[in-house]
């Protein structure tokens, strides 16, 4: 089995992220759709396999109890970026460049606004991140502006 390139690696990882974050909001039925037929590769028995386990996916992440959230999404995008990266290392070095050119339009298209990356072994948030330490040690890393500390008092006139 052929090893894929790291950008290839990063692309079947944003592809998991993206169906799951597209997993029950109203740009759902569109991204499925095109996901399915892009692992579908023309083969309509293919496809609709895949929009069945699609579905599977967003009524995972729909009935898991708040407690089993992340665990959830962590399985369910583990689980997609391995698709993308079989459907990759399945394909001739023509056809991973086409699927690796519709996957990165699909993501471009449905990426939510405010879109981060990360390097590897990093971890980007295009909003709220919280570290915390079960009964061990917790760490976190800020490159860019941030503000640590207590915050200031406000001038009595804004109230």
């Amino acid at each position: 089995m052929r090893m894929l390139a790291e950008t290839l690696v990063a692309l079947a990882a944003a592809g998991g992220t993206g169906v799951v974050q597209a997993a029950g909001t109203d740009a759902w039925p569109g991204f499925r759709q095109r996901v399915a037929r892009l692992l579908g590769r023309g083969d309509a028995g293919r496809e609709q396999a895949e929009s069945e386990r699609l579905d599977r996916t967003a009524g995972a992440l729909d009935a898991s109890a708040d407690h089993e959230a992340e665990q959830t999404r962590i399985r369910q995008q583990a689980a997609w970026q391995t698709r993308f990266e079989t459907l990759l290392e399945s394909l001739d070095e023509a056809g991973r460049e086409q699927v690796e050119t519709e996957l990165q339009a699909l993501l471009a298209e449905y990426a939510p606004l405010g879109v981060t990356s990360a390097g590897l072994g990093g971890v980007a948030a295009g909003g709220d991140v919280n570290i915390r330490a079960d009964g061990g040690i917790a760490a976190g890393a800020i490159h860019g502006g941030a503000h640590l500390g207590t915050p200031c008092t406000p001038d009595p006139s804004q109230g």
